[in-house]
């Protein structure tokens, strides 16, 4: 006879029987996301504008020089929606194995117009920061000012016919603050690195909202229209300062 009220055997969590690279790869990185989701009270609005199925291509503002934000939001899409988004980054992620492997691990990919393409012809979901490394290492006092957009995500939306869903992210500007930006002009000419003030991240309130897709009416050889693909990155530029402004304006507290 079954015996229906019977509790089921919990899974027991042997960190022992676990391979390095599980570890390392899988459950530290979701363990501290958690972590950071509780730290920083994450607010998600907007999910429902990630489509389900298919390629799009996902811009959210860059800010607070850790990378935090790309993390974080590479984990709510992945946690609410289902789906793991290829992050494009920046090549120094690969210029060493040490630092390759974990990152392609985590579901990083080096931000080319190619790698975002052959991702979005798989039917992927990419995330790509249209400021680049101007948004990411911006110094503090400039914080929540959007960095003139680079043009590659509307040349790939047009290419592949795929929506995009910009995304704001509220929060990464306070929790990792940046004195200065640095800029190297003769041994490492046009990179650009922080100055940062703080290692340990403030625990500021974060909030990541998805605003609805934009679905580009043109065709793929509009792509070579380079003054129609300024425009339109412009224009989305544009509705995301406006948004950010918004959100900004009408938070309460940073910290409580």
């Amino acid at each position: 006879m079954i015996n229906f009220f019977k509790k089921p055997k919990e899974k027991i969590f042997n960190l022992k029987n676990l391979d390095r690279d599980t570890l390392l790869y899988h459950v530290l990185p979701k363990l501290m996301m958690e972590i950071l989701q509780k730290y920083f009270r994450l607010q998600v609005e907007g999910i429902e504008n990630i489509p389900k199925r298919g390629a799009a291509i996902i811009t959210p503002n860059h800010s607070g020089y850790s990378g935090f934000d790309a993390l974080l939001l590479a984990h709510t899409i992945n946690t609410k929606v289902n789906r793991i988004p290829r992050v494009l980054t920046h090549h120094f992620w690969f210029l060493t194995k040490t630092t390759a492997l974990p990152a392609q691990k985590m579901g990083f990919t080096e931000a080319t117009f190619e790698n975002g393409i052959n991702a979005l012809k798989k039917n992927n979901l990419i995330l790509i920061f249209p400021e680049g490394e101007y948004g990411n290492f911006k110094p503090s006092a400039q914080m929540y000012q959007l960095q003139e957009f680079k043009r590659g995500f509307v040349r790939m939306a047009l290419t592949t016919q795929s929506p995009i869903v910009p995304a704001i992210v509220i929060g990464a500007e306070e929790t990792h603050i940046n004195l200065s930006q640095l800029k190297f002009t003769k041994f490492l000419k046009g990179t650009v690195l922080p100055l940062p003030l703080n290692v340990i991240p403030l625990p500021v309130k974060w909030k990541i909202k998805f605003l609805p897709p934009i679905h580009l009416p043109y065709k793929p050889d509009a792509v070579e229209d380079s003054e129609l693909v300024h425009e339109i990155a412009q224009e989305i530029q544009e509705q995301m300062q406006e948004a950010l402004t918004e959100e900004v304006m009408k938070r309460g507290s940073k910290f409580f």
